[in-house]
């Protein structure tokens, strides 16, 4: 697990490692310098020609000592100056003094000459920048962009990407490599920041441990590894001990989300499998997952509410230690009893997805049935209906988006997109690092369920359960996408990667 902060943690975490525990500001600056200069050599040869933007703030400042390691070493370096060498942070005064000193090429923008450029450091703004770029600065930001440096080194976040939020204020630099200090901001785990960022490397600079743990920051991402803090299978077992997963799914010549939901379940562990669908589908379930138990309903019955019916949706929900609840459903009048029957009677945690989530958005008095056991599992459209809200907003604000809606009913929400934002009960934030746009094809929602069902038969809790099945699930995609190309998979092939996955676990 690795943690990540906003803008305003980060500074945090800064002010305390120099002011309480008293690590000065400019020894800070200089491994952080020190870090980018580093990756610059990396990438560089001594005969290119490497252009600093710095701003006038801490960042401009890190950026102007990377210019001076960079001079130092024999490298072709100029540091450009947007606001001039008189004003600017103590730090960023006391960096122009050094540099000065020791020869670096100091260049204030206003007498730039744009020219070629091999390597651009990317100093000019840092996690504190909070509005729409405009005027002078964005100016400099276009006179730069259309020099097209070859290579470019973000200082901590790209300049113009929103630290919290990873949206661009107006105009932004898009880097290769982006060096951050001491954690991962989240601008650069999200859209558009995501792009911008390139290769992200965290580098340490010297903060103690304590100054984040004192934060307690709620935002976190797994990494490859992680997969070992997954519960392993007793050698004493039988198929109840790895629970009993229920799934409520499918409908009239809608059959394979039943499928594939049910199989993700059964391939991430759990013991048992029953598909509830209608009658219909029997037939072809019964051939294409023979291991699943099926159990039918006549859609009629449904409709009409029938005592019979209840009866049967009862008993099911008494069998079933998870329950999935939604894919493929439809749209039937039938559709909202049945969902009303399941939260009613259901006593088990319920990962809620797809038509049920329709259900949901068209009748928002089933919310009152919403427990802490319930996982919701929206895409940005399911997310608009839910909260009467656009897509657009959504998009732009995901983090927010889906902690409202979990801390609003005290239950776990699983928004995805690009990158998947699990909002979970326990108030942390999951910000999901896996998957691909191979991915984006249908049905891949329905395996996200059966595996996020999955862990929660195998005994995870509630939250664990999100955010480590939204990982595997990416994680999934991932191997796939290695296998078939970025145009060629399948949803039922990430259901069929996971064995890989578990595989891992025990190296």
């Amino acid at each position: 697990m690795r943690y990540l902060v906003t803008g305003g943690q980060m500074k945090e975490v800064d002010r305390y490692t120099i002011e309480n525990i008293g690590i000065p500001s400019l020894v800070l600056m200089e491994r952080a310098a020190l870090a980018v200069a580093e990756e610059v050599v990396k990438h560089g040869k001594k005969t290119d020609r490497i252009w600093v933007l710095c701003g006038n703030g801490n960042n401009g400042a890190d950026g102007v000592a990377a210019a001076r390691m960079l001079y130092l070493r024999g490298y072709t370096v100029s540091a450009l100056l947007a606001a001039g060498k008189e004003k600017g942070s103590s730090e960023y005064l006391t960096q122009v003094s050094i540099a000065d000193r020791t020869g670096v090429t100091l260049v204030e923008f206003s007498d730039f000459i744009p020219g070629t450029c091999d390597i651009l450091i990317d100093a000019l703004f840092g996690v504190g920048l909070d509005r729409e770029i405009l005027g002078r600065y964005r100016e400099i930001m276009e006179t730069v962009l259309l020099c097209r440096p070859k290579f470019t080194v973000a200082v901590d976040i790209p300049s113009g990407i929103h630290s919290d939020t990873g949206q661009m204020m107006g105009i932004a630099i898009k880097a290769d490599v982006t060096v951050t200090f001491g954690y991962e901001k989240l601008g650069t785990m999200l859209y558009p920041g995501k792009e911008y960022g390139g290769k992200v490397i965290v580098a340490d600079i010297g903060f103690p441990g304590e100054s984040l743990e004192r934060l307690k920051t709620e935002y976190f991402t797994l990494d490859p590894g992680d997969e070992k803090q997954l519960p392993k299978r007793p050698a004493y077992s039988n198929k109840g001990t790895f629970g009993k997963v229920l799934v409520v799914a499918g409908s009239k010549n809608m059959s394979g989300a039943a499928y594939l939901s049910a199989l993700a379940a059964y391939r991430t562990g759990a013991g048992l499998v029953k598909i509830f669908t209608v009658e219909e589908n029997r037939g072809i379930l019964q051939t294409g997952l023979p291991e699943a138990i099926i159990t039918t309903y006549d859609a009629g019955e449904a409709e009409a509410g029938t005592e019979e019916f209840k009866k049967l949706l009862v008993k099911q929900c008494q069998w079933a230690s998870v329950i999935v609840l939604g894919p493929g459903l439809g749209q039937e009048g039938y559709v909202r009893n049945l969902v009303e029957e399941i939260l009613a009677n259901a006593y088990v945690p319920i990962v809620l997805d797809a038509d049920g989530l329709g259900a949901i958005a068209a009748n928002p008095e089933l919310t009152s049935y919403f427990t802490e056991n319930i996982i919701v599992t929206p895409h940005l459209g399911e997310m608009a209906r839910l909260t009467r809200s656009s897509v657009e907003t959504i998009s732009q604000h995901l983090i927010a988006a889906a902690r409202g809606y979990a801390d609003r009913f005290g239950i776990t929400c699983v928004l995805k997109d690009a990158v998947t934002i699990g909002a979970l009960k326990d108030q942390r934030t999951y910000i999901n690092g896996s998957g691909n746009s191979a991915m984006a094809k249908a049905g891949s929602g329905d395996v996200l369920t059966g595996i996020i069902a999955g862990l929660l038969a195998l005994g995870l809790e509630e939250s664990d359960a999100a955010a480590f099945g939204v990982w595997l699930h990416g994680r999934a995609g991932d191997m796939v996408r290695e296998k078939q190309g970025d145009h060629s998979l399948l949803a039922r092939e990430l259901a069929e990667e996971i064995h890989s996955i578990w595989q891992d676990q025990t190296r």
